[in-house]
């Protein structure tokens, strides 16, 4: 059995801290986000694009960016609000979500672009 490994996530330290499943990971390439929202869009979910201060990550509330795009299936439309966002807020956590209105809940939920640490 291997061992197991702790990633040394602390509250105290704002640039250690994890935050969603993919956060384990190395930040995803552009390639990696793009085969997210084609998954997205795949499912028929509704992406929206959320973003706080990294201070506020663990905070239940991130600040919505524009409305959900309900229906769209357009890829690049989707990965361009993404990164308009992370442009206009170069400092803050940037995640993509979709919304699965069958389930009526979140389809899925990740970190796209981090900002700076303190």
């Amino acid at each position: 059995m291997s061992e197991m490994q702790d990633y040394k996530s602390r509250v105290s330290d704002p640039a250690s801290r994890k935050f969603e499943t993919f956060s384990y990971l190395p930040a995803m390439t552009t390639e990696q986000i793009r085969k997210q929202v084609e998954y997205i869009v795949k499912k028929g979910w509704n992406p929206a694009i959320e973003h706080t201060e990294p201070e506020h990550l663990m905070d239940n509330y991130w600040y919505m960016w524009k409305l959900p795009m309900f229906g769209e299936t357009n890829v690049d439309a989707v990965i361009k609000e993404a990164e308009a966002c992370h442009k206009a807020n170069p400092n803050n956590h940037v995640r993509l979500l979709a919304y699965d209105n069958f389930a009526q809940s979140q389809g899925t939920n990740m970190v796209v672009f981090r900002g700076k640490t303190v």
